[in-house]
């Protein structure tokens, strides 16, 4: 009998993270989730309360959740403002969560992930540039350079690398007061991106039609980039 594929998905409690663990757990998956909320997803879930702001403890966190054959960090917030109101602590604190936490966790979990494994990073289509959202995008737009490198060193092992950068979607980040100065805005198709959808790509990616594509951006937008 084959044994089930094991994924440790961050911020698993809601939004994308949510709807990328519920879509592992459908697949077959067993998902070891991250994230500070308590959260229960049903048969093959396990929840660990992680502190995404402080990646040093994150190698303890995940020490004995076994080998991974997937990470996927989904956990994210956004501060916005324009030049002139900038918050530097707003731009550590997302650097931190969106692009520390990633490197801790895959310092950790990669060396023992099972060759053939995969790496999915969730960054978004601001990452190319978005008024009022500088630091933001720089912090997403971070994950590309980082996850390309590591395609780059993980491919003789089989290990893929994606990066899946969604546009405007339904969650509840696009409530969050930090990001009022932006109201988000519907885009081309006339309605905001739906979670599932995105975590229908982060299946097939995760999956084993992924293992021949790596290194790569999926903007998923709604038509907000045309």
């Amino acid at each position: 009998m084959e044994t089930a594929r094991h994924a440790v998905v961050t911020g698993c409690s809601s939004g994308i993270g949510k709807a990328i663990t519920a879509r592992l757990l459908a697949d077959g998956w067993t998902v070891t989730g991250l994230s500070r909320s308590e959260t229960a997803l049903g048969p093959g879930f396990q929840w660990r309360r992680a502190d995404l702001s402080d990646p040093a403890s994150l190698a303890g966190t995940v020490a004995d959740v076994g080998p991974a054959d997937a990470l996927v960090h989904a956990a994210g917030f956004q501060r916005t403002a324009v030049l002139g109101e900038l918050d530097p602590e707003a731009l550590a604190g997302m650097f931190t969560v969106h692009v520390a936490a990633a490197s801790a966790l895959a310092n950790a979990l990669v060396p023992k992930m099972p060759d053939g494994g995969r790496v999915l990073l969730i960054g978004s289509r601001t990452s190319t540039g978005s008024p009022g959202k500088s630091q933001y995008a720089a912090t997403k737009a971070a994950l590309l350079g980082m996850g390309r490198t590591w395609a780059q060193e993980l491919a003789p092992r089989g290990i893929t690398v994606n990066i899946l950068s969604p546009g405007p979607t339904d969650t509840p980040m696009l409530a969050d007061p930090g990001r009022s100065a932006t109201p988000p805005k519907l885009p081309a198709l006339g309605r905001l991106v739906d979670p599932e959808d995105v975590a229908a790509l982060a299946g097939f990616l995760l999956g084993p039609h992924g293992k021949s594509i790596t290194g790569q951006n999926y903007v998923i937008c709604g038509g907000a980039s045309l």
